[in-house]
């Protein structure tokens, strides 16, 4: 057996694979479900509001008593000069590429940017990812944003952050994207561009002002917290509403709104307790409260941050990247948020959900036998670290 001998990726039939795989999801979840329920007519077309209770549907005029919007979000262009005459990429034209490019470069280091940057990587081509904020994931705690870098960057992923795109152009059959970055200036040379800079809703030519409809300054439908627009029997959901754009998120703000327009509007959700992930690797996942959330609610805050060092499971199978932080009321020591960094953290991210929503303290978690050894001590370990220093003690020490 060779050992150098690197395997050869067939990117045509990956795009394949995956056409296949959505295709098959599409008609089990949606078309097979819709057939199911008699008393759906569905309307396969652009539609628009044609007034309070109607809408436009090639030509004809639905008259509804109720009406929800769910029509979704889409890549957000910037406002780069040249960006209008350079083909760029987003989530759904990547995935649609019969070449892989040799080099791609990506503008936003959010959870899209990250995904597809690590995902083109391990494909085999040179990803450079420019994220304007001071650190990749902007919204995430900074521990957890240095350390899946510090991952990403040991893979020859390039990352830039704090930088400004100042234009785009096409040279040679290349695409160049200048920008800034503190006193400097750069260029890059690429074969594709990666645009994961933002969403917008999709309220355009919706005729959203003709039934009373109004939108912020993004387009996204502005809704109360029981997603009901100004029109009191016009109710929207999902990404459009542009609240926390996940795909568990929509399905739950789309049932919701539909028993608010149907009975009494009472129903919404905690977004506090909602968990989220991305699917790099190693994963990252949170739910609840940063510390820069504690601080603007409490003033103050009280938080402990571990390394996967100290969990044993890790140490046992040589995976050390990563790390939990988990933030805890400055009082009561309730589990306000945990976020992580680490193999399977999307699956990790449950027990510490169920802290949240429930309201359970570090020493509910602590008290819980946990299995050893396992990546989960990780939630157990950081909620021992408020009492004790973790790097110096026993395993499965209460």
């Amino acid at each position: 057996m060779h050992n150098n001998v690197k395997p050869v990726l067939d990117f045509k039939a990956v795009i394949k694979e995956k056409d296949r795989m959505v295709a098959k999801a599409r008609k089990s979840n949606y078309v097979n479900t819709l057939k199911t329920l008699k008393s759906v007519t569905l309307l396969e077309d652009k539609a628009k509001l044609a007034g309070p209770s109607q809408v436009e549907v090639t030509g004809e005029i639905y008259e509804a008593g109720k009406i929800i919007i769910a029509v979704g979000a889409s890549t957000r262009p910037l406002p780069i000069s040249g960006a209008d005459s350079v083909r760029w990429l987003n989530n759904i034209t990547a995935l649609q590429l019969q070449k892989l490019p040799a080099s791609m470069l990506i503008i936003g280091g959010g959870p899209q940017g990250l995904e597809f940057a690590q995902m083109f990587a391990h494909f085999g081509s040179k990803v450079t990812v420019l994220e304007a904020m001071p650190q990749i994931l902007p919204r995430q705690e900074p521990e957890i944003a240095a350390e899946l870098q510090r991952c990403l960057e040991e893979e020859g992923i390039s990352i830039h952050t704090a930088v400004r795109v100042e234009r785009m152009a096409e040279r040679n059959g290349k695409k160049v994207v200048a920008f800034h970055g503190g006193a400097s200036a750069r260029e890059v040379e690429c074969d594709e561009v990666l645009l994961a800079a933002g969403i917008k809703s999709n309220t355009a030519d919706l005729g959203l002002d003709k039934a009373g409809v109004k939108v912020d300054k993004n387009g996204f439908i502005q809704v109360s917290q029981y997603y009901q627009t100004d029109n009191r029997d016009i109710f929207a959901a999902g990404d459009c509403i542009g609240k926390m754009p996940l795909e568990t998120v929509a399905a739950k703000e789309g049932a919701l709104a539909t028993e608010n327009a149907f009975t009494v509007p009472v129903r919404t959700i905690n977004y506090d307790n909602v968990p989220s992930a991305m699917f790099t690797n190693p994963q990252v996942a949170s739910v609840g409260l940063t510390e820069e959330e504690e601080m603007k609610r409490f003033n103050t805050c009280l938080c402990r941050t571990i390394y996967m060092n100290v969990v044993p499971k890790a140490l046992a199978v040589n995976e050390t990247r990563g790390a939990f932080k988990m933030v805890v009321h400055p009082r009561n020591y309730k589990v306000l948020g945990v976020h992580i960094v680490a193999p399977f953290a999307a699956d990790l991210i449950h027990e510490a959900t169920i802290a949240v929503k429930h309201g359970l303290t570090i020493d509910d978690i602590i008290d819980t036998v946990h299995v050893f050894p396992t990546f989960s001590e990780g939630i157990k370990r950081v909620a021992q670290a408020f009492t004790r220093d973790v790097s110096k003690m026993s395993c499965c020490v209460e």
